[in-house]
């Protein structure tokens, strides 16, 4: 994938452009997307260790053995142990102009109770998948693992097992992720605020009222905030992890439920920011523990710096008991 993504500029790249498609959130799909989502699939599929999966270039969840893959249908094999969620290039809409991009993935334990009676007919089939795909609906609690890809100055891996946070650097000249982050811990204050704030007009109060004390520095902390967005989460993420920070997608009058993904997005980088000390909401929830009800729902999310996300959470709190 990197290398994908550095050649992606050439006019001979068979990765520049749109696919002429549109994925299930209406977004355009870009070659580059498509061929990443493929090279994720390939290389999970022989792993031999994964039943289903799940990606924000797909519709559904899809089942990612080789004898099933070209099926429109999807079959759910129940000797896997993992179900894997993934976006295969966040910010791909940035690439054009040079800006990081990345790789999001979470990893959740496969149902094992999961089956699929053979000689069920029509509905009784549809319904039975229905429930095995649930495997892919399950909240950021349950995860086993997650990662992210960083594409930028060099390609970092970024990874969680559920003790602690730890980041590799690509070393090309061997082929070999090394340990050059090991133990990230995120500062529990900071002074750096990352969000579209063109929109800061459209966002909920309690959230206008904590970053208007940021940038003047009336908050908290008492701390004047400086702002610093990519407008790529995987970067803006790497970045507030190793320097401390708020990085934010909030909901607002335009996106009343956010604009990025719970199950493949939200998630898994909120368990990695978790597991570097860090903080995780909604504003009013912490977001591992909201169970989704389709595969590309959508959430708000606030999170990096403990305290000040706390700050955010006590002016959701405060503004919900007043009322």
């Amino acid at each position: 994938l990197t290398n994908l993504v550095k050649r992606s500029q050439l006019p001979s790249s068979e990765t520049l452009g749109y696919q002429g498609e549109v994925n299930v959130q209406g977004e355009d799909q870009k070659k580059l997307d498509v061929i990443s989502n493929d090279v994720l699939k390939r290389a999970l599929r022989f792993t031999g260790k994964l039943g289903v999966l799940a990606s924000e270039e797909e519709d559904t969840p899809v089942d990612i053995m080789p004898e099933n893959a070209k099926q429109s249908e999807i079959v759910i094999d129940e000797g896997e142990k993992y179900v894997a969620v993934f976006d295969p290039l966040d910010g791909s809409s940035n690439v054009d102009a040079g800006i990081p991009t990345g790789t999001i993935i979470g990893i959740y334990e496969h149902d094992e109770n999961c089956v699929v009676d053979e000689n069920c007919i029509g509905e009784e089939c549809t319904e039975q998948e229905a429930q095995c795909l649930a495997n892919t609906l399950q909240p950021g609690t349950n995860l086993v693992a997650a990662a992210y890809c960083l594409y930028s100055s060099s390609t970092f891996l970024v990874l969680t097992l559920g003790s602690g946070t730890y980041g590799f650097t690509l070393d090309e000249n061997i082929g070999e992720f090394v340990l050059s982050h090991p133990k990230i811990q995120i500062p529990e204050t900071s002074k750096i605020l990352s969000f579209n704030e063109a929109n800061t007009h459209l966002w909920d109060e309690p959230l206008q009222k904590v970053v208007t004390g940021w940038k003047t520095g009336t908050g908290k902390s008492g701390e004047t905030f400086s702002s610093r967005y990519i407008g790529s989460m995987v970067g803006d993420v790497h970045r507030t992890l190793l320097y401390g920070g708020v990085f934010g997608y909030p909901a607002d009058t335009k996106n009343t439920s956010g604009k990025l993904r719970l199950l493949y997005e939200g998630a898994p980088m909120s368990f990695i920011m978790e597991q570097a000390g860090g903080l995780s909401t909604t504003g009013t929830q912490r977001v591992m523990e909201i169970t989704p009800e389709i595969v590309h729902q959508r959430v708000p999310i606030v999170m990096g710096s403990k305290n000040d996300v706390q700050e955010v959470i006590d002016a959701y709190a405060a503004a919900a008991s007043s009322e």
